[in-house]
C-alpha cells in the first residue's frame, strides 16, 4: 500500500499561511462593499414597507389560528 491510499479519508488540503491576517481581510471587505450596486433609497423603503406589511398580516393570521385552536382545545378537553 502506498502513501496515497493511506490518506484517502483524511483532508488533504494544504493550508498556506496568508500574510496580513484580519487587517487585510477588512481592507478587502471594504473594497468589496464599494463594488456593490446599492438599490435606491426609495426602493429600499418600499421593500421594507412591503416586508413589514406581510409580516404583520402573517402575525395576525397565526394569532387568529392559535386563538382558535386554544378555544377548540378548551371546548374538547374542558
Amino acid at each position: 500500500m502506498d502513501d496515497s491510499s493511506k490518506n484517502k479519508g483524511k483532508n488533504n488540503v494544504t493550508q498556506e499561511k496568508k500574510s496580513g491576517g484580519i487587517v487585510e481581510f477588512f481592507k478587502g471587505l471594504r473594497g468589496e462593499f464599494k463594488r456593490i450596486t446599492w438599490a435606491p433609497k426609495n426602493e429600499v423603503k418600499k421593500s421594507i414597507l412591503i416586508t413589514l406589511t406581510f409580516c404583520f398580516i402573517y402575525m395576525v393570521a397565526i394569532g387568529v389560528i392559535d386563538f382558535g385552536f386554544a378555544k377548540l382545545t378548551k371546548i374538547i378537553y374542558g
